[in-house]
């Protein structure tokens, strides 16, 4: 079987880190298989769709490190829905309902008091011509439902009736569709609904595999039904858990939750990012993988689990963190250029592993280069004077600062952090940061001169 498969976003607003889950399944998928990843805007919605977002959406994606093989856009499909909607139409399995928003609500209301699910009872199946003419009279226009094969012929018998699948990360599933309404394929303005539209182009792109949010799992059943209605055979269906917060919050792109732009602009990694949101909730190990297709290699649709997925946002640090400690220079010099270091192999060895990310070695390089807000405590102040007396004489090399360190010690009678501390303070301003002994080097003489007193 030749693999295809899609990430179909809606560009109504920018994709946060659980939109991210399902892109990067489908393509590690495609990347494994040796098959093809489509990225298809649904912008069917010409109230909310926006350019700009698409645009966003796309560039978020090859931020990740997903390149698209195809885009495709629906706005673009309109013709191939129209003959889909004629044929269901022609064969009886689209049929006209004039009902309101407000009498449907109303109906559901009587069924749920008299304890029965809230199943539409396919009354729009039951009026005659000259009824649908009067409700045409009336301004009224239709939404079209698709009519579910639950049923012997009487489609007011309707019966149990599985649609079964073997989910890639569930495992067997099955939905009765005598338990479902049948499903609104086209809105009263005449505008189409995802559903249907998805399955059309899923037909006619030749998609082999849905993977998706477990969120989905009950549309399935109606889906493969409409697939077999159209003469199509139904793809592979995977539904992943979904990404939450901590407390099991739902993301979304209305709270701007995560959102990818926000990530890329706060300096993590892409890998970072990605090695979390496919990691999460799966029965491997969440670890920071250094490329994509190192992700390729480790990903499995079988170690994902049941249960939630909750993730800590504070681990993206952790994982970024461990990523860039292990760095190579040549990974970073044009970055480190970018914002304004003179970048050098011992810089970025020394400063590496204290950077959650990368532009946090702008504050080392402010330690290196100057100047410095250094700090004496008045406890220090007679020790640091004797220090610019014992700093060791020539070249400042890695042997100085514990050559420097070990003639005060001598000198003065201290050691560990009394010896340490009011130097590290007074030639960085921090408490914390690089082995001194590297990092003497990279300030020099001169400076280390300027701030003592």
């Amino acid at each position: 079987m030749t693999v295809t498969v899609r990430f179909a976003p809606s560009p109504t607003g920018h994709i946060h880190i659980g939109n991210s889950r399902p892109a990067l399944y489908n393509w590690l998928f495609a990347k494994k298989m040796g098959g093809t990843f489509i990225l298809r805007f649904d912008d069917t919605d010409t109230v909310r769709s926006k350019q700009e977002y698409a645009v966003s959406i796309e560039k978020d994606l090859r931020w990740l490190g997903i390149d698209p093989d195809r885009i495709e856009r629906q706005s673009d499909r309109l013709a191939s829905y129209d003959v889909a909607a004629q044929k269901l139409k022609d064969a009886g399995l689209l049929y006209p309902c004039y009902e309101t928003p407000e009498e449907l609500e109303r109906r559901r209301s009587r069924q749920r008091a008299l304890g029965r699910p809230p199943v539409y009872d396919r009354a729009g199946l039951k009026q005659t011509d000259e009824e649908r003419a009067a409700f045409e009279a009336e301004g009224r226009k239709p939404h079209w439902r698709f009519l579910l094969p639950n049923h012997d012929g009487d489609p007011f018998a309707t019966k149990r009736t599985d649609v079964a699948w073997t989910d890639l990360c569930r495992g067997d599933q099955a939905v009765d569709l005598a338990s479902m309404s049948d499903p609104v394929l086209i809105r009263a303005d005449g505008s189409y609904l995802y559903t249907f539209t998805s399955i059309v182009d899923d037909i006619e792109m030749g998609i082999s595999h849905i993977i998706r949010g477990e969120d989905h799992i009950s549309n399935t059943g109606v889906q493969i039904a409409i697939f077999q209605a159209m003469d199509a055979n139904p793809p592979v269906f995977g539904h992943h858990n979904l990404l939450t917060t901590r407390d099991g919050e739902g993301l979304s792109k209305r709270k701007g939750a995560l959102s990818i732009g926000s990530l890329r602009e706060a300096g993590l990694e892409p890998m970072a990012v990605a090695s979390l949101a496919v990691l999460t909730g799966t029965s491997q190990a969440v670890e920071p993988l250094a490329s994509m297709a190192a992700l390729v290699e480790k990903f499995d649709l079988t170690s994902v689990s049941r249960s939630a997925a909750k993730f800590d946002p504070d681990e993206l640090k952790t994982l970024n963190a461990r990523l860039v400690h292990e760095m190579p220079f040549e990974a970073v010099a044009d970055r480190l250029a970018g914002i304004g270091i003179q970048p050098s192999e011992a810089f970025w060895e020394t400063v590496r592993g204290n950077c959650e990310t990368v532009a946090d070695a702008r504050d080392y390089w402010q330690v290196v280069t100057g100047p410095v807000d250094g700090r004496i405590n008045d406890e220090d102040r007679e020790f640091v004077s004797i220090a610019r007396n014992f700093l060791p004489e020539g070249e400042i090399t890695e042997d100085s600062w514990g050559a420097w360190t070990s003639a005060l010690k001598a000198e003065t009678g201290r050691k560990g952090r009394g010896l340490f501390m009011p130097l590290r303070r007074v030639l960085t301003g921090m408490d914390h940061g690089p082995d001194m002994k590297a990092l003497l080097p990279l300030i020099g003489r001169q400076n280390i001169l300027d701030r003592l007193p």
